[in-house]
């Protein structure tokens, strides 16, 4: 089965060609873009698609990679040796499984996301590179090796916060997610939100552009920015009409969905500012 665009989800020709080409090489496929772009959400249409079960693991700033092996509560141990409970004599009782083992051990092939890799430490995509690549580890406490019983599709999101090491970068098939151009975004729009007026999507996609566009801008408004806007707007029922008397002021309708820090806010009240002459 080859992956292609869903219900929810529209896929560009060439991150089809790159999620397949990942799939059918069985390498980690790398997906980075900026915030917003669906990167997260791709991992979970794909395993729709592919008719998989789904494991994330959302990494955080703390993350370790040996977290996503197993963890060895020593301290449960301990207090439960002080109190005498008679599991204390099984080391495996106090190893917590993590999401690779999960992966690793699931009766079928699955869809394993690893969501925002940048964020960690940067030595994090090393400590994983050999459990990637051999699709096996050894836990010390217990002695046992867990190998994958089905090599699961391994997809990586990274926001670009900072360079991945090259030699985790040699064992993935990288893809970046472009930003959508208009007819994509359009598509995309007209998937959840199905029957919207041609003129006003027209109207406000071309704000959106304009925004997006706007040299000085400190965080460009993201794919999931502009949804959250255009429910706004069709919750309060406007039409092209409406975004287009903006009046004297420079910033569209409900622009608190799109632009999210003072500092673009204060660029677009200037511009207006000196659109006025300064008056």
């Amino acid at each position: 089965m080859k992956f292609a665009s869903t219900e929810k989800y529209i896929a560009t020709e060439d991150l089809r060609v790159a999620v397949n080409a990942a799939v059918t090489l069985e390498r980690p496929l790398l997906v980075k873009g900026e915030p917003g772009t669906g990167k997260t959400e791709l991992a979970r249409e794909v395993a729709t698609a592919l008719g998989m079960d789904i494991i994330e693991w959302h990494i955080k700033s703390t993350t370790r990679a040996q977290q996503g092996l197993y963890e060895y509560d020593a301290v449960s141990r301990l207090r439960d040796s002080q109190l005498g409970e008679e599991k204390v004599h099984d080391v495996a009782n106090y190893i917590k499984r993590g999401k690779l083992w999960q992966a690793f051990e699931a009766g079928e092939r699955l869809v394993l996301l690893i969501d925002e890799i940048d964020k960690a430490d940067i030595e994090f995509p090393n400590d994983l590179l050999q459990e990637l690549d051999r699709m096996e580890f050894h836990v010390y406490e217990t002695g046992e090796s867990v190998k994958a019983r089905h090599r699961p599709v391994v997809i990586i999101t990274s926001n670009n916060e900072k360079e991945l090491p090259d030699a985790f970068l040699r064992r993935c098939f990288f893809h970046y997610i472009r930003f959508p151009d208009e007819a994509t975004m359009r598509q995309i729009v007209e998937l959840h939100f199905p029957g919207i007026k041609q003129a006003l999507l027209t109207t406000a996609l071309t704000q959106f552009y304009e925004i997006r566009d706007q040299a000085g801008l400190k965080k460009k408004p993201s794919t999931s920015e502009v949804l959250d806007w255009l429910k706004l707007l069709l919750a309060e029922d406007m039409s092209a009409e409406d975004l287009q008397t903006g009046g004297n002021s420079a910033l569209p309708k409900l622009h608190g969905a799109l632009l999210k820090n003072e500092q673009d806010v204060h660029l677009f009240e200037r511009l207006a500012f000196m659109a006025r002459g300064g008056r």
